[in-house]
């Protein structure tokens, strides 16, 4: 099953489960409770901490809850705030979900020293919840735009482009993988 966020960021070829982290777990909880998929595949869009550049594609099958508080050293969590479902140790960009849009690219770079690498806001709800059905997952990611103050506006500029993007790469996969 293809899954987008939806919204703005619909896909002809995915079902939208909703923005942010608390829709898509409501959502995608639903959708696996009556027709439980074989694999969880997102599609969305994604900002930047800095090495990676506008329009560049991430796959990843590996994300993070880390608020910028704990960056700064004002905030801790008990909880486990990474997942994975990368069976082959393979290095990855891990993928950071808030419901929240970093701007304070001096703070937002400091993802980078822990190994993560864009900020997409679905991401980590879709991972725990194919971990908790068993279902692997992954995701494939277009960048928008930069972890700085011209987040916003350069997301919205680069938006449909990344959009196309990620049709064309999803495709092109789906035909890499029917023609074995």
């Amino acid at each position: 099953m293809i899954i987008c966020a939806g919204n703005n960021e619909t896909f002809s070829f995915a079902q939208p489960t909703g923005v942010g982290l608390i829709e898509t777990a409501m959502n995608l909880t639903r959708l696996c409770l009556f027709d439980k998929p074989e694999f969880l595949l997102f599609v969305g869009s994604a900002g930047s901490y800095g090495t990676h550049k506008i329009f560049d594609i991430i796959e990843s099958k590996t994300a993070s809850n880390i608020e910028l508080s704990f960056l700064s050293g004002d905030s801790y969590t008990p909880l486990d705030n990474v997942i994975t479902t990368n069976t082959t140790n393979k290095k990855e960009t891990i993928v950071n979900s808030s419901n929240y849009i970093s701007t304070c690219q001096e703070l937002s770079s400091k993802f980078l020293n822990f190994g993560v690498g864009i900020e997409n806001m679905e991401f980590f709800a879709v991972l725990k919840i194919a971990q908790e059905f068993d279902i692997p997952a992954g995701g494939v990611f277009c960048i928008t735009n930069y972890t700085n103050k011209n987040a916003h506006e350069d997301f919205l500029e680069n938006h449909e482009k990344a959009k196309e993007l990620l049709s064309r790469h999803v495709q092109n996969r789906i035909k890499e993988l029917t023609s074995k």
